[in-house]
């Protein structure tokens, strides 16, 4: 008799044992998302109500003023097992548009409907073993500082290191964790923002990771391609684009955070079918960030950047074509409300050119531009 109760507690015990076991293996589905929306001002008054210039590339997503503006939904759906996980990342809205360009020709080609649109990364990692994943799709880019995502960045509006530098790829890569403390990506893509690829060439991207000291992170990232569009006697290999990306942020105390981004690029040839730009020109920039969480419902961030592209390799160009430079400040503050879903996020930010870049509501052109936003992200 005890000997059939202790085989009964023992079949029961490890059955718990066993069920604790498959649910804690079990797949794991989540489901996330954000919308957001804004007014703007800008003091300009230009009688286009655009936050943009001569170029059209003086701002990222933030585009339009004296009137209510829906910037992006996101709906984000990831499904994970023990050894890999999906993620399915889906957005609409004029950000979105603005943040997949390279999408606008889908598969069936220019003219056709294409749910490409609505693709922001789509991808699987595989965990091939402890320190080992392999990661297949599309996916945001290594390089900068920022994201798309306006709840994860401090400020709202977009760095012009950001919009002039890859949004996303579609390719392969792996990193390989070496420790907590350093890790090295490498990986194949297409090229820079497309769906589809514009030649036979793949872009090679890379990302060195380490944490000198607590709190210290930096990352090192590049992308070497050619970018070239075909000639009609074949592949065009005299294109060469070239960034290399310094991305680091140190939190010197549990509220008080700095971050820099530098950001260094060349571009020889042709860019995409954009025009040959004949022998090497650079472009680069600096970003320095600073956040101060005053209370866990608010906190107050800065962004001053100096961006150089007055050799004219990207599209941030003067009103006659050729290139320009710009220094900005951004001054953010942060509100959480609604159980930390919603951010509400004030900002007053300069940009200031060499060249004139705007024409005020008068007519007159200006080489500067400040404007005042109300933005409103909710997050779910």
């Amino acid at each position: 008799m005890k000997k059939s109760i202790l085989t009964a507690i023992f079949a029961a015990t490890a059955f718990c044992g066993f069920s604790q076991e498959k649910e804690a293996e079990a797949p794991k589905f989540t489901f996330s998302g954000y919308i957001d929306s804004y007014y703007m001002m800008n003091f300009n008054s230009p009688t286009n109500r655009s936050n943009l210039g001569a170029s059209g590339y003086e701002r990222a997503f933030d585009q339009k003023s004296s009137q209510f503006s829906l910037g992006l939904v996101q709906t984000k759906f990831g499904y994970a097992t023990k050894s890999a996980d999906v993620v399915v990342d889906l957005t609409f809205g004029p950000n979105a548009d603005l943040g997949q360009y390279g999408n606008v020709i889908g598969p069936l080609g220019a003219g056709k409907a294409s749910t490409a649109l609505a693709i922001k990364q789509a991808y699987f990692n595989w965990k091939a073993s402890d320190k080992l994943t392999l990661t297949v799709g599309q996916f945001g880019t290594h390089i900068g500082y920022e994201v798309i995502d306006a709840p994860i960045n401090y400020n709202y509006s977009l760095s012009n290191l950001f919009n002039n530098g890859p949004f996303y790829h579609i390719g392969a890569k792996a990193n390989y964790a070496f420790s907590d403390k350093f890790s090295a990506m490498v990986g194949l893509v297409n090229n820079v923002d497309n769906l589809n690829d514009n030649n036979a060439s793949k872009g090679f991207i890379y990302q060195v990771f380490t944490s000198p000291a607590a709190g210290w992170n930096v990352y090192v990232n590049g992308i070497s391609s050619n970018e070239s569009a075909p000639l009609s006697t074949g592949k065009d290999d005299s294109g060469s684009y070239n960034l290399l990306d310094l991305t680091t942020s140190y939190q010197i105390t549990p509220k008080y955070l700095l971050g820099l981004n530098a950001a260094y690029g060349s571009q020889t040839g042709d860019f995409q079918g954009g025009g040959n730009v004949g022998d090497s020109k650079t472009w680069g920039g600096v970003a320095l960030y600073s956040n101060y969480a005053f209370t866990d419902k608010f906190s107050l961030g800065g962004r001053y950047e100096v961006f150089d592209n007055t050799a004219g390799a990207r599209a941030l160009r003067a009103a006659d074509g050729s290139g320009t430079d710009v220094s900005s400040l951004t001054l953010t503050a942060t509100f959480t409300a609604a159980e930390g879903h919603l951010l509400i996020k004030p900002e007053l930010r300069t940009d200031s050119y060499k060249t004139a870049q705007f024409v005020d509501g008068d007519g007159k052109d200006q080489k500067s531009q400040t404007t005042l936003g109300l933005h409103f992200i909710y997050k779910f």
